[in-house]
């Protein structure tokens, strides 16, 4: 099916790399795309997908990403290789080659065709930095022929503890969005407070944290953000988030997130005041903020600490017995 062109082309730069591609935004999730365009320029830690297969990510600094909905939703395996998505879990994706995941997603544009090479060269460049090397690279998302720059939006809320709380918030985020959060850094080199870790091991509690963090962003306050949009009940969300944010949080604070843990005994500390208006603002700076935390300890987690294991192709003659 083809594809109306809006006349709105992105430049997606990796300084650090000295690549530069052009995408051209369309009109098959329009919602979406006007909520990127309205957005830049921004930057942000380039990740790169650790499952899926040949494909980009980065946190977007876009809290409505969180609850917009795409018209279009395709299965990325089958998409063309340089297309953009916008995500559900605050991502920008780009796709530049074989995918496995069977996942839906909301394309938003497409990679100029001349500027695939390049994008498949950085793409191997940010493999090997989140895979092994552990160097950042900084991705730039900005309006084609306009100048770069960044900003972490604040959201707004009445109450004065929650104004407070998403100020904080916020300060933590433009603190760490673009360099290492010094909580991970410690943790991620063995220095942990609490000695979380049994026998003095390392790697299990970096496992943990990394699979507490995620789901907490995406999935719980992600959540919470969706369910503010689709009409749940007021009451109803303050006792989703008690049930959602409290335990983990408070696991990822004895790890080494003590930020992270100060920031929701605030939240649910003030929860029982706050309006509807001042809940979705709450929620969804501190998806932001913990969004940029999963972002980092992707980033910084010893993948290469499994090497040695590789997946092995079934054997094409006999059979398990």
């Amino acid at each position: 099916m083809s594809k109306s062109l809006t006349g709105r082309r992105i430049e997606i730069a990796w300084p650090d790399l000295d690549i530069t591609v052009t995408a051209e935004l369309d009109d098959r999730n329009t919602v979406l795309a006007d909520a990127l365009w309205e957005s830049l320029p921004y930057q942000s830690l380039q990740g790169h997908a650790l499952v899926a297969g040949y494909h980009l990510y980065h946190a977007a600094p876009i809290p409505s990403l969180l609850h917009l909905h795409g018209s279009t939703r395709i299965d990325r395996r089958e998409a063309p290789d340089g297309t953009v998505f916008c995500s559900a879990l605050q991502h920008l994706g780009i796709k530049y080659g074989t995918l496995t995941e069977p996942m839906l997603a909301s394309p938003v544009g497409q990679i100029r065709d001349e500027d695939l090479p390049a994008l498949n060269e950085a793409g191997r460049a940010v493999w090997d930095a989140v895979y092994s090397t552990k160097k950042p690279i900084l991705a730039e998302v900005r309006r084609a022929g306009e100048p770069g720059g960044h900003r972490i939006p604040q959201l707004a809320a009445t109450d004065a503890d929650a104004r407070q709380l998403i100020a904080d918030v916020h300060a933590e985020t433009e603190r760490i969005w673009l360099a290492e959060p010094a909580e991970l850094g410690d943790m991620h080199r063995g220095l942990i407070p609490s000695g979380a870790g049994t026998l003095e091991t390392v790697l299990p509690t970096l496992l943990f944290v990394n699979g507490e963090t995620r789901p907490l962003g995406y999935a719980s306050y992600g959540g919470l953000v969706r369910a503010v949009h689709t009409g749940m009940p007021t009451e109803s969300l303050r006792q989703m988030a008690r049930l959602l944010v409290g335990i983990p949080a408070e696991f990822l604070g004895y790890c080494g997130l003590e930020k992270l843990w100060a920031f929701t005994q605030r939240f649910l500390d003030c929860l029982d005041r706050l309006d509807r208006d001042d809940f979705h603002a709450v929620v969804g700076q501190m998806a932001l903020y913990i969004n940029c935390l999963g972002g980092w300890n992707l980033h910084l987690f010893p993948w290469d600490a499994g090497d040695h294991l590789r997946q092995q192709q079934p054997t094409t003659t006999g059979g398990r017995s």
